[in-house]
């Protein structure tokens, strides 16, 4: 049924778009720069505020855990400190979802008001899951030193914001307050302070991902970076192309500033280990955090000190993608992957239309292929449950899993109730749809998959390219392996169909590695990202539906026709499908007597 003039005619826009897509790349944007020094950041000065025996925060605050005692007593202390530094305090009282569960928190906005209305929001978190975390507090020992140097007399000429948050050791519930309290107000920049004093340093030291589908901002990162390269003398280059699509077509990241982006505030991560929060044991170095906290300070002396008559970042995040010298923008990613889509959909409705023509049942497959997606929609669905009930704590954010292990069992009833789906669930509505017995060789079956996956790339292409993307080499593949004029053996058949689903198990494990998950704490995360709602629910339904017609692919070509012998092989029409001079009939009985 799949004509392949049909599809090479429709690969014709992919060309245009590939060519406008070479046309479309940018210059990457120049960083902002100072020749000021920021020599007022003394590193000793933050070491011991926070690392002082006896003395420091680190002694005195041991046990941090989010909305604990400790953690509200260490609130009213950054308070008091920065109210001595002139600034003008408030505390926020919230409750929000945490790795203890829901919780009251306190969040801390010092601000200094400046000669212009646009903000610069400095912020860093004060708890942690484990006791002690002195690499974790040096965000929180960074933040009071740059409250002591832009305190009175010295003025800004932006209104800079000084916020600390509880909540940042899984599910970032400060920072999604602090983002509704500033909603409306004119945010030039937010600079998460991360951990700025561990030995161990791990890229990428600015961390650009957000929690919903962008990234910050690229001159705000290229601001960030060139700071960390001046004071450090670590380069921070772009991202690998691989890293940039795992995180874009599946965006998750366990610094606060993913959930600062994803409420539409450009926000950028500094720290040392990217966005996995450090180990509570990980040694630190005095050096370290004078040598990033000078970092921090260069940066917002550049923003403060940047041209009033343009705001900082002019879109709220980006979507475009980095190469070493320039920028792909996000509208020729997405003309050139509706391309790649549109040459599928063409094709798959041609076939469709032979089918009407031939009679041929297509309700039947469409149904039989839809339903399945119901055994992984039923365990999404068994997971969210979870979560609403609080029977799991799932922050609505996602967690690294130190600091909410896995717990198996949680794990294992959830891969019942796929199992169960499958071998219950999924016979019961076939036999409901009266498509159980379907006879799986019949032309429809393959022509019906590929029709409600490409619906489905189609979906996803609207909303995010790149997780649309994922799709179409399996659409493609499909096309042909699943096509019922396809002769070959059901082993080889299957493993070209299966083929399709290499990219997006590259990107997942891409997306894994980064966030230093193996695969037990993988399979944990995706159940907490769906149980806490991280996952929306349309995102839900639509790689439920994917994932079904790749299961139906499998068994579509397990069923699949097996090769001819040579003398079985029919006698086709010769020539086009127009032509009616001689020979027109083939190798018919009347045109051989002839």
């Amino acid at each position: 049924m799949i004509d392949p003039r049909i599809y090479r005619a429709a690969l014709v826009p992919v060309l245009l778009a590939f060519v406008l897509l070479g046309f479309s790349l940018e210059n990457r944007p120049q960083p902002m720069r100072t020749a000021v020094p920021p020599d007022a950041f003394t590193g000793d000065g933050a070491f011991r505020r926070a690392n002082e025996p006896g003395e420091g925060l680190a002694d005195r605050y041991p046990e941090r855990r989010p909305g604990s005692a400790a953690d509200d007593r260490l609130a009213g202390e950054i308070a008091a400190q920065m109210r001595a530094a002139s600034f003008r305090v408030r505390t926020i009282v919230h409750d929000g979802d945490t790795i203890d569960g829901r919780r009251s928190l306190r969040t801390v906005i010092a601000e200094r008001a400046g000669t212009n209305d646009e903000r610069i929001v400095v912020v860093a978190h004060r708890d942690a899951a484990g006791r002690r975390a002195e690499a974790e507090l040096s965000g929180t020992a960074a933040l009071l030193e740059l409250a002591r140097i832009f305190g009175a007399p010295r003025q800004t000429r932006r209104t800079l914001t000084l916020v600390s948050t509880s909540g940042g050791s899984g599910g970032a519930a400060g920072a999604a307050q602090l983002a509704r309290d500033l909603a409306g107000e004119p945010v030039g920049a937010v600079l998460v302070l991360g951990d700025l004093a561990s030995r161990n340093v791990r890229a990428p030291l600015v961390t650009p991902w957000s929690n919903a589908f962008g990234a910050t901002p690229q001159r705000l990162r290229a601001t960030v970076q060139e700071a960390v390269r001046v004071e450090t003398g670590s380069g921070s280059g772009p991202p690998r192309a691989l890293s940039q699509f795992a995180r874009f077509a599946m965006p998750a990241t366990f610094g606060e500033q993913g959930t600062l982006l994803a409420h539409g505030l450009p926000a950028v991560l500094l720290s040392i280990g990217g966005d996995r929060p450090p180990a509570a044991n990980a040694p630190i170095s005095r050096d370290r955090l004078e040598a990033f906290g000078r970092a921090a300070l260069r940066t917002v002396t550049v923003l403060d000190t940047a041209p009033a008559d343009r705001p900082l970042a002019p879109e709220a995040s980006s979507r475009d993608l980095l190469t070493s010298r320039k920028i792909v923008p996000i509208w020729a990613v997405r003309l050139f992957t509706g391309a790649l889509l549109l040459t599928v959909l063409i094709t798959v409705v041609d076939a469709l239309a032979a089918l009407r023509r031939r009679r041929e049942p297509i309700a039947v497959w469409l149904r039989w292929t839809l339903a399945g997606a119901v055994p992984f929609v039923l365990t999404a669905l068994f997971a969210l449950a979870l979560g609403v009930t609080g029977l799991l704590r799932a922050p609505d954010a996602p967690v690294a899993p130190q600091a909410l292990p896995a717990e198996w069992p949680a794990v294992l009833a959830v891969t019942l109730v796929f199992a169960l789906g499958w071998v219950w669930l999924r016979p019961a509505v076939l036999r409901l749809l009266r498509t159980d017995a379907a006879d799986r060789t019949e032309p429809g079956a393959g022509i019906a998959v590929v029709l409600v996956a490409v619906v489905a790339a189609v979906l996803m292409w609207i909303s995010n390219p790149y997780a649309a993307a994922l799709l179409i080499p399996a659409l493609h593949v499909w096309l042909f392996a699943l096509a019922p004029e396809l002769r070959m053996p059901r082993v080889a058949r299957q493993a070209v169909v299966a083929l399709g689903a290499v990219p997006v198990v590259i990107v997942a494990a891409a997306l894994a590695g980064s966030l230093g998950l193996g695969l037990g704490d993988a399979l944990w995360e995706l159940v907490l990202l769906t149980a806490g709602g991280h996952i929306s629910l349309a995102s839900v339904l639509l790689w439920s539906v994917a994932a079904g017609c790749g299961v139906s692919a499998l068994l579509v070509a397990a069923h699949g026709r097996a090769p001819v012998g040579e003398d079985e092989i029919p006698i086709t029409v010769r020539g086009p499908k127009t032509y009616a001079g001689p020979g027109s009939l083939g190798g018919t009985e009347s045109a051989l007597r002839k």
